[in-house]
Order: C-alpha cells, then sequence, then structure tokens
C-alpha cells in the first residue's frame, strides 16, 4: 500500500492510500471542529438533514437511484469523535473498475455526490428545509429517549459527563431530547455556514486509483467550497491526574434490574509521548478482552460481576472500566476492580497474559487493512492527531510491547471518578 498526504485546496487535506486489493474503494469527506457543548446538536443534526436531498437530487429517492447507478455505491452521513475534535460530513463505499455510461469513472461521480451532499444541500432562499431540519431533529430526539434502554450505555455517558464536567470531552447528544427537539432550522442553517466557512476539511480515499487521478476528482467536487478564516486552533485538552485528592462517587437510580458500575481513570504521564501500541496492550491485559485479568478475577474467580472489561481513550487520556453488579457488590466490586490494576502497577502479569494481549491487539489491527471502511476510520484517527503510523506498523509495536512498559503505564493512572445506576426505589444522589 502507498499512502501520500497533500493540502490540495486551503485548509483541505487530501490522504490517499492506493492499494489494488479490493475490488471497492472508499471515500469520506469531513469537516473538523471542535467538540462543545452549544454546538453538540446542532452539529449532530446537521449530517442527516444535508443527506435528505441536494441541488441535483432533491429528495432521497433521487440520491437513492444515482447511488444505483453506481452499482451499489452508499453515502452514509458521519460524525465522530476523536478526542475533543469532531469530524462531521460523509463517507462512500463503492465498486471500482465498472463501466459506467458515457465513460464516467465511478471516483469522479462519487466525488461529485458527496461535495454535493456538503455543499449544495436542497435549499429554500438558502436556508435549509424545514420539513427535512423539522424530521430529522424528531429522529433525533427519539434515538436520545431509545439510548436510555441501553443501560450500559447511558451509564457510561454519565461517568463521562460528570468526571469531565468542566471539559469539552463531556458535550454529548445524549442527554436532552427536548434541547434536540428545540433546533430551529434558520439556526441550524447559520451553524452549517459557518462550519463551511471555517472548518479544515480531510479528505481520504483508499482504492486502486493513483494520488493525481483521486485529487482531479476532488479538486472540482469541493470546488464551491467558501473560505473564511479557518479554525486551525482545534484540539484535545488532556488533563493527567484526577480532579479531587480521592475519587468522586456518583449514585443514581433508574428501572433497571442489574447495578451498572462505570469507574474512569485518568492515564497521567504516559500522556506527555503517548505510546499507542503499549496502551492499547495494556488495555487487553487489564480487562479489555475475555483472557483478561478484570474478567477471569472478577468473573469467574469471584462472581462478583456479570461483566467486567476496561476500554481506553489514548487520545484523550481515559481508562474506564464498566461492570453488572448487585447493589450488595458495590464496594467489594470497586475494591477488587482497582486491586486488578494494582497487580499490574506491580509488574504481576504472566508470560501467557502479555502473550495473549499482544496477540490480541496486533490481530485486530491486522484485520484492519483488509477493510477500506476501517482503514478510512484509521487514516482519518491519524490525520486528526497528527500521527503518521499505518495499521500494520502499529501491529508490529504492539507485538514488541514490554511487560515493564505496561506496569509504567498503570503506575501512572489515577482514579477520577466512579459512577453507580442501581435499581432500588430510593431517591438518587449525587456527590
Amino acid at each position: 500500500m502507498e499512502y501520500r498526504r497533500e493540502e490540495i485546496m486551503p485548509g483541505v487535506f487530501l490522504s490517499a492510500l492506493y492499494t489494488d486489493k479490493f475490488k471497492s474503494a472508499a471515500m469520506c469527506v469531513t469537516l473538523l471542529s471542535q467538540l462543545d457543548h452549544e454546538h453538540a446538536y446542532l452539529d449532530a443534526l446537521i449530517p442527516s438533514v444535508l443527506r435528505r436531498g441536494t441541488v441535483s437530487h432533491p429528495d432521497m429517492s433521487g440520491i437513492m437511484t444515482y447511488l444505483e447507478e453506481l452499482y451499489g455505491a452508499t453515502a452514509v452521513p458521519i460524525t465522530l469523535g476523536v478526542g475533543e475534535v469532531k469530524a462531521m460530513g460523509f463517507y462512500s463505499a463503492f465498486p471500482e473498475g465498472r463501466f459506467l455510461p458515457g465513460g464516467r469513472s465511478e471516483l469522479a461521480d462519487v466525488s461529485k455526490l458527496l461535495g454535493e451532499l456538503l455543499l449544495a444541500p436542497n435549499t429554500r432562499g438558502g436556508l435549509l428545509l424545514p420539513d427535512y431540519v423539522n424530521s430529522e431533529r424528531s429522529k433525533l430526539a427519539e434515538r436520545i429517549r431509545a439510548s436510555k434502554n441501553d443501560r450500559i450505555t447511558y451509564a457510561f455517558q454519565r461517568l463521562i459527563e460528570l468526571m469531565c464536567s468542566y471539559e469539552d470531552y463531556s458535550a454529548s447528544i445524549l442527554s436532552d431530547p427536548d434541547e434536540a427537539e428545540s433546533i430551529h432550522y434558520t439556526r441550524l442553517t447559520r451553524r452549517y455556514r459557518e462550519l463551511l466557512a471555517t472548518s479544515p476539511v480531510e479528505v481520504f480515499y483508499c482504492g486502486a486509483e493513483d494520488f493525481n487521478t483521486v485529487r482531479e476528482a476532488v479538486l472540482p467536487a469541493l470546488s464551491a467550497l467558501p473560505r473564511g478564516e479557518l479554525d486551525f486552533d482545534i484540539g484535545t485538552d488532556v488533563r493527567m491526574n484526577a480532579i479531587e485528592d480521592k475519587p468522586r462517587r456518583f449514585f443514581e437510580t433508574m428501572d433497571v434490574g442489574q447495578g451498572k458500575l462505570v469507574m474512569g481513570w485518568r492515564l497521567g504521564d504516559c500522556m506527555e509521548e503517548p505510546d499507542f501500541a503499549a496502551m492499547r496492550v495494556f488495555n487487553a491485559v487489564y480487562g479489555g478482552t475475555a483472557s483478561s485479568k478484570l474478567f477471569r478475577e472478577m468473573r469467574e474467580a469471584r462472581s462478583l460481576c456479570y461483566y467486567a472489561s476496561s476500554g481506553i481513550d489514548d487520545v484523550k487520556g481515559l481508562l474506564y472500566v464498566h461492570s453488572g453488579i448487585d447493589k450488595a457488590n458495590y464496594d467489594v466490586a470497586v475494591e477488587g476492580i482497582c486491586a486488578e490494576l494494582d497487580k499490574i502497577k506491580r509488574g504481576e502479569i504472566s508470560d501467557d497474559e502479555l502473550s495473549a494481549a499482544r496477540r490480541y491487539c496486533s490481530q485486530a489491527l491486522r484485520l484492519v487493512v483488509d477493510d477500506p471502511v476501517e482503514l478510512m476510520m484509521h487514516y482519518l484517527k491519524m490525520n486528526i492527531i497528527g500521527a503518521e503510523i499505518s495499521p500494520e506498523e502499529l501491529a508490529a509495536a504492539c507485538e514488541g510491547v514490554t511487560a515493564g512498559e505496561i506496569a509504567e503505564i498503570a503506575a501512572g493512572t489515577d482514579c477520577d471518578a466512579i459512577y453507580f445506576l442501581s435499581g432500588e426505589d430510593e431517591e438518587a444522589s449525587v456527590e
């Protein structure tokens, strides 16, 4: 695979990964902005509204017909968070090497459509159509209300909101359906225009066309992009340590049959020069796999949890554990989860644990190279954080992570918050 990246227009960066191993290609066009509370709901709504119709294809029926002409290509709204940076736009997966009428190119046609979706929505008087905005905001509000039925996701989101309450990272679209329903089409249009003028743009392509061919397809598709004062001052604020000397504890109640425990740590000094491979392997040893310390000790050996697993945000610098427990096991579960982390701090990592974690991380990364969409997501993240490492290189690095490196990461962790959602019929309290 050959990777190349250039700025092809002011604030527009094209990354192209040449490979002929696939019969399909992937492309995304995204606007980058800072995650914040004021615009979280607006930015979440914009892609789905734009997807409703363009000047050339005024409704979704017209868009779907056009995609069928491209042998089943897709055009999917995308809103991602990479740390505290938001990427909003569209991606497409489409077949390559097919004959199109008139000698047209699939790449050029897909580029043109993504450019239209982003820059030429169906409007009236320059404003986004009220019917489209009202319809999509109702769907967003329904998703917010339905999200509370997934108690695991809800509990995790509440931990982030409470633990990071003074940070951009806590901005969520899962909190307030009424706020989503209050969005007016004029306000959404203003935000959309602001993003077009100020946002850096990331374009990624993975397929069998060379960089110059991709650039020639993308440039006319984005020629109408307005460029104002670009906001390059976006990024993620990493906090190294917990806010208070002791972990803050939060308790809430809801109609749940099983308690949901979520704990959050700051990763500490390792975030000064992040080693993404070591952090992945550390998480796999601790709680990221079915053979991890948390699962084997807390679930299998002691039966304290219905499940217990960990995750890591290697951009924001957070470690978290989520677990299902009975309320009676709250104290001992918290103690046990911390005790397993303390073992890693002391270097109590067996050869089998280390080998299994390395293998798990390496194999997962090597699977990325078999999927153009996964490759797109990987490189989009790398571009946003300013790292230049391929999935293959990261996989190889995982295979060389040592027990000492894992112990060093664990030693820097600082427990910041503990959230417990119980189902008992009592008044909720937030300390």
